[in-house]
């Protein structure tokens, strides 16, 4: 994450820090009755990156990752500067300045392509039978993310996990995007629980601050191995590895 990220981020998250402890098995005294994942915990965006490196080979591995960035960058700052708009939209945007900036000639074909990626992720593999544990104990599942919900829900039918999820939420109900409190509040809201009840499976380190400092027992998926924030408020657990998930909540 880059320091103008780390400023917006500083900013926009009014909540108060919430102290964490280490042990995963702390979430199963809590009474863990619900899960919300982010997507990217479920949905494995590196089919994304191997499309761009087909796209321009040499090159896409790079303006993947320079593309992720900006999509997240283009949906604070156009909440913040009250320009919103969906995710999807903001997807195509960040796409095409990305490729300007890395002097990559994009075709409408091209553009299109790319962009609809985003709609038809495949599962990480560990995810379906966490995912299934989860159901057979009878936890409420939900997705929560920034991610539009024609995003999601075409996720969850190329990923086969059509009837799994309790909730598909977008933050795009409220216009707004995590880390605002108001995005969070809607698991809450569709769950029905407190949210000490409630899970909350971050991909990001930024997503994993935002839960927990709003308050939610929060375990991070860090498959990428990413620093934590640095501005308090740890996850309660960490791991790259979607299966200790089962013990955070106390079902191992």
């Amino acid at each position: 994450m880059n320091v103008g990220r780390r400023q917006v981020l500083g900013g926009f998250v009014a909540s108060a820090m919430l102290g964490a402890g280490s042990n995963v098995r702390a979430a199963a005294a809590m009474k863990i009755r619900g899960v919300a994942f982010d997507a990217f915990p479920i949905f494995d965006p590196r089919a994304v990156t191997a499309l761009a490196e087909e796209v321009f080979p040499g090159r896409g591995a790079a303006l993947a990752e320079a593309w992720r960035t900006r999509q997240f960058d283009y949906a604070w700052l156009s909440r913040l500067a009250g320009k919103y708009q969906d995710f999807l939209a903001l997807t195509d945007a960040a796409l095409v300045t990305t490729a300007a900036d890395l002097k990559l000639e994009l075709s409408p074909e091209q553009r299109r392509r790319l962009t609809e990626a985003y709609l038809s992720l495949k599962p990480w593999p560990d995810a379906p039978p966490v995912l299934a544990r989860l159901k057979s104990a009878g936890l409420k599942v939900a997705l929560l993310s920034n991610l539009t919900a024609a995003m999601l829900e075409g996720s969850v039918a190329s990923s086969g996990l059509e009837g799994v999820f309790d909730y598909v939420i977008s933050t795009d109900a409220v216009k707004s995007y995590k880390p605002d409190p108001r995005a969070y509040q809607l698991g809450i809201d569709a769950l029905t629980l407190p949210k000490s009840a409630i899970a909350f499976v971050a991909f990001a380190g930024w997503d994993a601050f935002g839960a927990k400092s709003f308050g939610y027992p929060t375990f991070w998926n860090n498959r990428t191995g990413q620093a934590a924030e640095s501005l308090g408020a740890p996850a309660d657990a960490e791991s790259p590895d979607l299966r200790p998930l089962l013990d955070f909540v106390g079902l191992a």
